[in-house]
């Protein structure tokens, strides 16, 4: 079953072709970091504006990195929410004519899923359950996937996520953006207990995120440190400790809640070396699978989505006719929404 994936829900546009949910022929992404590099952060308008650009590019080089036709396809799959509105709403526009001209089904997919999703990618021989640890700019949530098309939601931030808690120290650095991977590279070398920083806890016993927190306590302590390098090694280190630390706290103690059989990780931050490193040791010394998705697919992609979308496709789960055009961009889920 080939399905071509579209992705548009932030910064990147992306178009792939996926063969049965988990080979992928042609994965192309046109990303917009440079364009929003100066404003230290996505502007939504901009974003919505260059997707209009760069869709129909995008799609078509697809298709021909692949080497197939438009009408070899048998399903077009588009990320339908959650994300920046107008972005969406020229992928989802754009997947519904091209659904609709070819005849063909339309599988609409909540963006956290296809990141979900994105290890199977990596890793064609994983298999639900496992528990799921989804952190990116935009969220930081833990979910237990029971089956390819059935997961509850086990944490959430109540908060900031802890993509944009790196965002927003690399901003006060200087490092630019995006401020994860700029925070990784300055913290190489530095000591991550130089500076310590307080875990959050809440009374109600939840393994729920926080990260405003860290970032206050971060920003006031900028004001009293050292202007060298070693210092802003160790700063950066400390405070990337402090970030992952938390992650896999609440991690390895939803695992032992939902007597999880394995963990995946999925989302811009699951890029972050120091995460990777921490997990994967966590999961060696205790005996638990980690499966770690390759770097690429970390970040939004559409390969993600045309795989998230195919167990939905292999059930005939998806829209056709009229209903295709009543999906709405607007159509979020609550439960998958930043705060």
């Amino acid at each position: 079953m080939l399905i071509l994936g579209i992705e548009s829900s932030c910064d990147e546009t992306a178009a792939a072709v996926v063969a049965d949910g988990r080979h992928v022929l042609s994965s192309v992404i046109h990303s917009q970091i440079d364009m929003h590099r100066d404003f230290g952060g996505v502007v939504p308008e901009l974003a919505a504006r260059s997707h209009v650009e760069q869709i129909e590019p995008v799609v078509t080089r697809a298709l021909a990195d692949a080497g197939i036709e438009p009408r070899q396809l048998d399903a077009i799959a588009v990320t339908y929410a959650p994300g920046l509105i107008g972005a969406l709403l020229v992928g989802v526009s754009y997947a519904k004519a091209y659904a609709d001209a070819l005849g063909r089904p339309l599988v609409p997919v909540r963006h956290l899923d296809g990141h979900v999703a994105a290890n199977y990618l990596s890793h064609p021989r994983l298999e639900p359950p496992f528990l799921c640890l989804i952190v990116s700019g935009g969220h930081t949530s833990i979910k237990m996937v029971t089956a390819y098309t059935r997961s509850h939601s086990i944490a959430r931030t109540r908060d900031d996520a802890a993509g944009e808690a790196f965002d927003k120290l690399a901003r006060a650095l200087g490092l630019g953006y995006p401020g994860g991977p700029a925070i990784d590279r300055t913290a190489r070398g530095g000591d991550p207990h130089a500076y310590p920083f307080t875990m959050p806890r809440f009374s109600d016993g939840s393994f729920d995120f926080s990260f405003s927190g860290l970032k206050t306590q971060a920003l006031q302590r900028l004001n009293t440190l050292p202007d060298d390098e070693n210092t802003l090694r160790d700063f950066c280190a400390s405070y990337q400790q402090a970030i992952v630390d938390q992650l896999a706290d609440r991690v390895w103690a939803a695992v032992h809640q939902e007597s999880a059989p394995a963990v995946a990780i999925a989302g811009g931050v699951a890029a972050n070396r120091a995460l990777r490193e921490r997990l994967s040791a966590d999961g060696e010394r205790l005996g638990i699978p980690v499966y770690l998705p390759e770097p690429r697919w970390c970040t939004d992609n559409a390969a993600m989505i045309a795989a998230a979308a195919y167990p939905y496709a292999r059930e005939e789960r998806w829209l056709q006719g009229p209903e295709l055009w009543a999906l709405d961009a607007l159509a979020r889920d609550p439960e998958e929404e930043a705060v």
